[in-house]
């Protein structure tokens, strides 16, 4: 009898590919968003969050969610701790927002309030649905100040420990390419051009329908679980020696950093897509990839799309080091059964003991000596108790210290209080 006949193959269906939504946070993500949503024409399933009403009915994205209306009154939360507390508190809309999808990219700015405060909440709520989620943040200019900066590194390390990766954009990296004679906007829209570019190259790579298959799978396995520091670059170009110029242009995208950074990655995917794909441009491009990185951490996909003609472009995915090395301590497991080991004696233990000094016992009372005893005790007693009372201390006569130089200095704020004010003050806490 005939195999297929038996075990019919069953017909060709069309799986529908990985849901892949963008999700921006705060005044920064909102920007990005919605400079992407007018280069992709909506082909792909955008929302944005914010605590700042106004700005969020201005916005052209049709999926918006307005968080802390009752806290804020539609006012911009202003604080990081208090956005992170606003998001804490409304987790199930943030639920509601991940619901369906299987790659979550959460686009951010981080060192303000909104984007630092609700960004590693929204990460986590994702990653307890099960998305794949990857942060995709920017960093203050340095003329923004300290605090900013501050703030910044605070909610870069949260979201480490909350997205399955981060890849960082500082947006001094964008200003050192455009120069610094540039208006302030000009630099800001280059800024969302490179999002734009990285997302798009993103989800390309997720779909990963090619001639050489790489595609969402492949990118669980390279950034799931690690809370690594990843790097995204994408580079096209067109005409003769479009492959090296393609490599020229990754190398130099703002999100990489340079080639030593790709030197460091542990493992990256490349995705080739050209209108035609020649098998000596391709290995030329894997020539490129194995010059700057491994060859052993290189995973490599392939596609053609007519569409392209004759550009050439390449989007590289790597993740560089994990913040989820080190394996967490756990206490051993309490099993009353568990067999007990004993530890051979040290050389201090396997000693004799010492002799100790012989301390002789009480002598022995007669009766009236015990009763004469008895009674002395509660006549002390009796003293104790009418004694003069202790004295107390009243308030001392401190000083207020004035900050004199330091008076223009950032206060040191955590979690809302300022540490620079001492305990006793912010907790009205009387010294006596």
């Amino acid at each position: 009898m005939n195999p297929a006949e038996s075990h019919p193959l069953p017909e060709e269906t069309s799986a529908p590919g990985p849901r892949v939504k963008i999700v921006g946070v705060g005044t920064a993500g909102l920007r990005a968003v919605e400079h992407l949503a007018a280069r992709a024409a909506g082909a792909l399933p955008l929302a944005v969050v914010h605590t700042d009403a106004r700005l969020l009915q201005q916005c052209a994205v049709a999926e918006r969610v307005l968080l802390g209306e009752a806290l804020t009154r539609g006012w911009r939360a202003g604080d990081p701790d208090v956005a992170r507390a606003v998001a804490e508190g409304e987790t199930e809309r943030l639920q509601a927002l991940a619901a369906g999808a299987d790659l979550l990219l959460v686009v951010a700015g981080l060192g303000g309030s909104t984007g630092s405060g609700v960004t590693p909440v929204l990460a986590r709520v994702a990653r307890d649905q099960g998305c794949l989620v990857l942060g995709v943040v920017t960093t203050p200019l340095e003329l923004e100040g300290r605090h900013r900066a501050r703030q910044a590194e605070e909610a870069l390390r949260r979201c480490h420990t909350a997205a399955d990766a981060v890849v960082v954009l500082p947006n001094q990296r964008v200003i050192r390419l455009v120069g610094e004679d540039c208006l302030l906007q000009e630099a800001f829209d280059r800024v969302n051009d490179v999002l734009a570019e990285g997302l798009l190259g993103l989800t390309r790579l997720a779909a990963g329908r090619g001639i050489v298959s790489v595609g969402f799978a492949e990118l669980c396995e390279t950034l799931r679980g690690r809370h690594s520091e990843s790097v995204l670059a994408t580079g096209e170009a067109a005409g003769e020696g479009r492959v090296r110029e393609a490599w020229k242009r990754v190398l130099a995208c703002p999100f990489l950093g340079g080639a030593e950074t790709l030197a460091q990655a542990q493992n990256v995917l490349l995705w080739v897509e050209a209108g035609s794909l020649p098998l000596k441009e391709l290995s030329h491009v894997m020539e490129e990839a194995a010059r700057h990185c491994d060859d052993r951490n290189i995973l490599m996909g392939a596609a053609t799309d007519p569409a392209l003609g004759d550009r050439l472009r390449l989007v590289l995915v790597g993740a560089v080091h994990s913040h989820a090395d080190a394996p967490a301590w756990t206490p051993p497991p309490e099993d009353p059964e568990t067999e007990i080991v004993e530890r051979p004696a040290s050389s201090a233990e396997r000693e004799p003991p010492r002799a100790r000094r012989f301390v002789p016992p009480p002598p022995k009372l007669t009766p009236e000596e015990t009763a004469r005893l008895f009674a002395e005790n509660k006549r002390k007693g009796k003293q104790r108790k009418t004694a003069s009372p202790r004295n107390v201390q009243f308030m001392l006569p401190l000083e207020v210290v004035r900050k004199e130089r330091f008076e223009k200095c950032d206060p040191t704020r955590y979690r809302g209080e300022d540490l620079d004010v001492p305990t006793f003050v912010r907790r009205g806490v009387r010294l006596n």
